[in-house]
């Protein structure tokens, strides 16, 4: 399969040639043609720039006012698009019965560390001040991504926090990364074999952080921060082989300890990025439909 899309040597790939493997992946095994009920191609105002953005409605439903869902894909931080997350952005819109806002921030190397995570936090606030515009409704906005996208969402929650805006009701990680700095169990395990391997972390952190930044700053690395407390109730999902399992577990334990609503699930047999691969893994569509409805009773 990565062979096929041109990822089987991931880490010894150009940056456009990673991107352009990714989205051949995408259209291999994401879902296709999955019903929805509109899809909307817009922008917003980024930290820096306008961003795109695609806007999802759920299928059979005409509310004016809905709960709003943030999209942050993952990618390392380098690769991923508005396209190779189409298939999950679909399938978590209509489970969740969110308006789901999916946002392509700035990819490293062009624009590295910090840029992800200032036009994230904007993306944020932008949707938040303009939900009644986009019907959503704005005591009820959650911000979600998976792997890079996870770690931005969780640090968007945090810079949220520290601001006291905008409010938000729920963070959804899937298989996020929250230690950069940190060699886990499930690092040294899942090294290579299992999609995910080290040289292709190494190689996506080569190109999304300069040479001098210390990993261990919570703006990267979230699981140090020193304060998790009045943080937004948390859905975090893992996969029980992926190097990133670990840190997400100890991020899970993290927000509870400092007595944060979590919802922890490892998804037992499951890859790194098998959630957007419910076109050849049918269990892919089972966890996103439970991952949904999880996401649609917290936001009642």
């Amino acid at each position: 399969m990565l062979g096929a899309a041109g990822m089987s040597e991931a880490s010894s790939l150009g940056v456009q040639e990673m991107r352009e493997g990714l989205l051949r992946l995408a259209q291999m095994v994401d879902v296709k043609n999955v019903p929805i009920g509109r899809v909307e191609a817009s922008q917003l105002i980024g930290a820096a720039q306008a961003l795109p953005i695609r806007i999802y409605t759920p299928v059979n439903d005409d509310s004016r006012k809905l709960a709003g869902f943030i999209y942050f894909h993952g990618g390392g931080g380098v690769f991923g698009s508005l396209d190779t997350h189409d298939g999950l952005c679909r399938m978590l819109a209509n489970e969740s019965g969110c308006r789901l806002v999916s946002v392509a921030y700035r990819l490293a190397p062009e624009s590295k560390f910090p840029a992800a995570i200032e036009d994230c936090f904007a993306a944020t606030k932008w949707v938040a001040d303009h939900a009644l515009e986009l019907g959503i409704d704005p005591e009820r906005i959650a911000v979600g991504g998976d792997s890079a996208g996870g770690n931005l969402a969780a640090v968007v929650c945090h810079l949220a926090k520290q601001k006291a805006d905008p409010r938000l009701r729920l963070q959804v990680l899937i298989c996020p990364v929250t230690d950069m700095s940190a060699e886990t169990e499930s690092h040294g395990i899942f090294a290579e074999g299992y999609f995910l391997d080290k040289r292709t972390l190494d190689w996506t952190l080569k190109h999304y952080c300069s040479p001098e930044m210390d990993l261990r700053d919570p703006r990267i690395s979230p699981l140090l921060a020193v304060d998790f407390g009045g943080l937004p109730p948390a859905h975090i999902h893992t996969a029980e082989f992926d190097p990133l399992r670990d840190e997400g577990k100890a991020y899970s334990e993290a927000l509870k300890r400092a007595g944060v609503h979590v919802q922890y699930t490892c998804h037992q047999g499951m890859i790194h990025h098998f959630y957007c691969m419910g076109g050849a893994i049918p269990y892919a569509r089972t966890a996103i439909k439970l991952a949904g409805m999880a996401i649609k009773q917290a936001l009642v």
